[in-house]
């Protein structure tokens, strides 16, 4: 009979764990889908920028139409891309990066462009916008920052042995991160 209290004491502790193990690791998912959702509205802030930033340089006649038409079309790249939190594969992820990466560019060209005009560059709209767009540009590194950072802690969580066992059984699968640029690996030369 003790023998079986025993038994039963050990089974009720083990559940007692796997509970809180599987607490811990829904916490963890519920935080990094949070942090998914703060990296989508940033990127949205940015989005939602574009549009003012457009009417702004299309009040300059002799402005190139090539650079706006770049903006435009990869802001609806973009922003037709959706991915859900629960469903952020590596090539989501990869493929919601390539279009945030084209808008990306597309604003530097935009801005590099806009160097040449001086009535632009003294419109005092473009320079609250110009101001806007980098304030979300820190925004959106920010919270890509915090995502990862989020991520990295439910990945270990996952991984880890023996919740690695609870999270087979109960569907908990490693999440993909942010990845830097192939591009920003290496330096750029610079000549003179």
């Amino acid at each position: 009979m003790k023998g079986l209290y025993i038994f039963l004491g050990i089974v009720v502790m083990l559940v007692l764990m796997g509970g809180c193990s599987y607490n811990g690791m829904n916490s963890s998912r519920v935080v990094v889908d949070q942090k998914w959702a703060d990296v989508q509205s940033s990127y949205q802030r940015r989005s939602d920028l574009i549009p003012n930033l457009v009417e702004v340089v299309k009040g300059v006649a002799d402005f190139e139409k090539t650079t706006l038409t770049q903006v435009i079309e990869a802001r609806a790249s973009a922003s037709s891309i959706k991915v859900d939190p629960k469903d952020l594969t590596p090539e989501k992820l990869k493929e919601f990066q390539a279009s945030q990466g084209q808008l990306s560019q597309a604003l530097g060209r935009l801005m590099v462009v806009s160097e040449q005009y001086p009535q632009l560059k003294a419109n005092e709209n473009f320079k609250q916008l110009q101001d806007q767009l980098e304030g979300t540009e820190n925004r959106i590194k920010t919270a890509r920052d915090a995502f990862n950072e989020a991520v990295t802690g439910y990945n270990i969580q996952v991984t880890s042995f023996p919740k690695n066992l609870l999270a087979g059984m109960f569907g908990f699968k490693e999440r993909a991160m942010f990845q830097a640029d192939p591009a920003a690996q290496s330096a750029p030369k610079v000549k003179f």
